[in-house]
């Protein structure tokens, strides 16, 4: 009986959804009202933003806030922008200089296609930091940012005093194969058709409970399907996903010098991949510990992939006392 009952059902109820106007799902969407950027330009960010621009031509987006005794640049993850160290920029501009970049294609950097490869972001950092005429600083990298921060360690070690890693990309073990089955899941068009739905979805997986104070990486994603510069913005992620996979670091982090603090969250959605490698986050981020020569590991409990964010006062206490040493 209920094999028989169940397709009735629903084929009214998609009859009375089709001939209902008030039941358009575009006008009962909780995003249906958000106004289009014509730019990334447009995007809100909560600190004055400067620009700098570097030999090869790019021009990159940053904040700069504060003064002390060490400078932090934080770097973003994939299909991020400055704005995601907006929770640890307030505190952590009390005690040190801190600036956040927008990586090539992201945020209110330029847009010109570029290879994506980890060394190429790394020699971005390397001009920057000798574009704005600092010496030794800070690196800390969120997600794909934290891949970024040590690749740059290696090539350019004369640079970097310290390593924040914030759910760090890189500590994972990919075999030829997965490697193939991100470069083929990873379309240009396929980010730009992202629906709404699934735009929210991922956005919930960064965190263990988000924060509603986060919806605006939500808001400001859907907003951007209409920029002019929408399209670059999705080849950047597609190429940083392949310069993901194409520059592991996983055998290179035993040389590794500087000084590393490394913050997960316990229940990260994202690391390990939960469709490649599925298992427990602490289980990756012991890995990365063993194979960096000189680092701290800082499990939070009760929080996803955005650590930083979900779980600022901790993240940027942890921070000060790492910074202090």
């Amino acid at each position: 009986m209920q094999k028989i009952i169940f397709p009735f059902i629903l084929t009214a109820a998609m009859l009375l959804f089709n001939r209902c106007e008030t039941m358009n799902p575009a006008k009962w969407h909780p995003y249906s009202d958000i106004k289009p950027l014509e730019t990334f330009m447009d995007l809100d960010y909560p600190f004055e933003t400067k620009w700098v621009d570097l030999p090869g031509g790019e021009r990159i987006a940053y904040v700069d806030e504060g003064t002390g005794d060490h400078t932090i640049i934080f770097i973003h993850g994939l299909g991020s922008y400055l704005p995601a160290w907006k929770k640890n920029i307030p505190a952590l501009s009390a005690h040190y200089r801190v600036i956040a970049i927008d990586l090539p294609g992201y945020g209110k950097s330029d847009k010109l296609p570029h290879s994506g490869m980890m060394t190429y972001y790394a020699g971005v950092v390397n001009e920057f930091v000798q574009a704005l005429g600092l010496e030794k600083v800070v690196l800390g990298g969120h997600s794909m940012g934290g891949q970024i921060s040590m690749v740059t360690a290696l090539y350019y070690p004369e640079i970097v005093e310290k390593l924040i890693l914030s759910a760090p990309a890189g500590f994972e073990r990919f075999t030829e194969g997965q490697k193939q089955w991100f470069r083929s899941v990873m379309t240009v068009r396929g980010v730009m058709l992202t629906p709404v739905e699934d735009i929210i979805t991922n956005l919930a997986y960064n965190f263990y409970r988000l924060p509603d104070d986060a919806e605006f990486m939500i808001t400001d994603r859907i907003a951007m399907r209409d920029a002019e510069d929408f399209q670059a913005y999705c080849h950047a992620v597609v190429q940083s996903v392949n310069g993901m996979v194409d520059e592991a670091v996983i055998d290179f982090l035993h040389k590794i010098q500087q000084p590393a603090l490394i913050v997960f969250g316990e229940n990260d959605n994202l690391i390990p991949n939960r469709f490649l490698n599925p298992g427990r986050t602490a289980d990756v981020a012991r890995v990365g510990a063993e194979l960096l020569p000189n680092n701290e590991l800082y499990l939070i409990p009760q929080s996803g992939h955005f650590v930083q964010f979900e779980s600022y006062e901790r993240f940027n206490a942890r921070v000060i006392d790492f910074l202090g040493q």
